[in-house]
């Protein structure tokens, strides 16, 4: 039996977090190669520093006399992430940052066990394990904590962007602590909040009046009581930030981009890397055979883990865990899944539309807990699977 009553606690990064800077360039650069071809390679990785963007990897396009073409486009792809974000420092600004393209062409070793040919299916990007979560303490079927974190975080952002509080700047990060009872978040008790300021606010008390308003309006109001604590900027001023403050690096959070912490997690990170790629693709997948079951209704809260190996299409295993919370056994659900679901590389791809230029808007607030995109964008958040689920069971 699990736990019931505890106090949990998740934390977000805003987009002009260092490392969420540099998943933005990573997943730009991926997006602009599916854009060209919807079978494009890509493997990015990217690195920021105080006036300096390193970009490398490995990318590839069936036509590869067009490859350099679309490298040359890398430099303006990493200056328009960062104009975007907000960065305009002495030392960080998005025109003149120096970038580095260090970009190449796929590895031939890598694509053989990847790409299909007669008599072989399109195999796994990599080996690895893949979780999926979903819970119904959210209407998003998400833990409350991160999701929250990212709320907090994608609101302040908001009004930075629109000029309504120009003292604010890019980089922040967010935490809440929340205390269950009976298995339900019932109230805050802690809210932590640092962001980057401009010069003029130059006290902790002078950012939580800017902030305070915002966080309230995203927090369920009866979730805050005078016994919950708040720590805002408590390290005082915040003006120097970015990769200017701290350098950055793609696919470091990957805590805050999944469950904050309330699953496991398989290790790998998303951003800048194809659908192919199955620490993307599959963890995708395994998010929304997660929601969909706890969208049917056969269970509470429920984790998905699957694993692949490299060249190879079918998963290894399926390993559904309801937590005690199943209407049925969670072996019963293990087949209707594989019964429903094709969960090759390629399969997961046409199901969720996922040869698209959707995923620059995933880098930063939340891989999981999006609305659905017209565009195919977080198409893994659909609970379209569920009659297809109950009929399996």
């Amino acid at each position: 039996m699990s736990r019931q009553n505890y106090t949990f606690t998740s934390e977000s990064v805003s987009e002009g977090h260092p490392d969420k800077l540099c998943d933005r360039i990573s997943d730009a650069v991926l997006d602009a190669f599916l854009a060209e071809e919807p079978e494009a390679r890509v493997a990015c990785e990217t690195f920021a520093t105080t006036n300096r963007v390193v970009i490398g990897g490995e990318v590839g396009l069936s036509d590869k006399s067009k490859l350099n073409e679309y490298l040359g486009k890398i430099d303006q792809i990493a200056r328009d992430c960062i104009k975007d974000i907000g960065y305009e420092q002495e030392h960080f600004h998005w025109n003149t940052v120096e970038v580095t393209n260090l970009l190449h062409g796929q590895s031939a070793h890598i694509a053989q066990g990847v790409d299909a040919a007669e008599g072989k299916d399109e195999g796994a990007g990599d080996q690895g394990i893949m979780f999926g979560y979903a819970v119904d303490e959210t209407p998003e079927l998400m833990p409350a904590p991160i999701q929250y974190s990212h709320a907090i975080l994608r609101r302040l952002a908001e009004v930075r962007k629109d000029g309504t509080e120009p003292t604010l700047r890019p980089d922040a990060k967010s935490q809440i602590s929340l205390r269950y009872e009976d298995g339900k978040p019932v109230e805050v008790t802690s809210i932590v909040l640092s962001t980057q300021h401009s010069e003029e606010c130059q006290t902790s008390d002078d950012i939580r009046a800017i902030v305070e308003p915002y966080i309230r309006e995203v927090l369920p109001t009866d979730w805050i009581t005078d016994a919950t604590k708040w720590w805002v900027n408590p390290t005082g001023t915040f003006v120097i930030g970015g990769p200017d403050g701290d350098a950055g690096l793609t696919g470091r959070k990957i805590i805050v981009d999944t469950y904050g912490g309330a699953a496991p997690h398989g290790g790998g990170a998303f951003s800048g890397k194809d659908p192919t790629k199955v620490d993307r693709s599959a963890a995708y997948v395994a998010r929304y055979l997660a929601k969909n079951v706890v969208a049917s209704g056969l269970a509470n809260r429920c984790s998905i883990q699957l694993s692949y190996a490299i060249g190879i299409a079918r998963p290894l295993s399926i390993y559904c865990d309801t937590f005690g919370t199943g209407e049925v056994h969670d072996s019963v659900i293990e087949k209707a899944i594989d019964q429903v679901m094709d969960l090759t590389p390629q399969g997961i791809r046409t199901k969720l539309q996922m040869n698209r230029p959707i995923y620059a808007r995933t880098a930063a607030y939340g891989h999981f807990g999006r609305a659905p995109e017209a565009d195919g964008g977080f198409s893994w958040e659909k609970t379209d699977l569920v009659e297809a689920l109950k009929k399996a069971v």
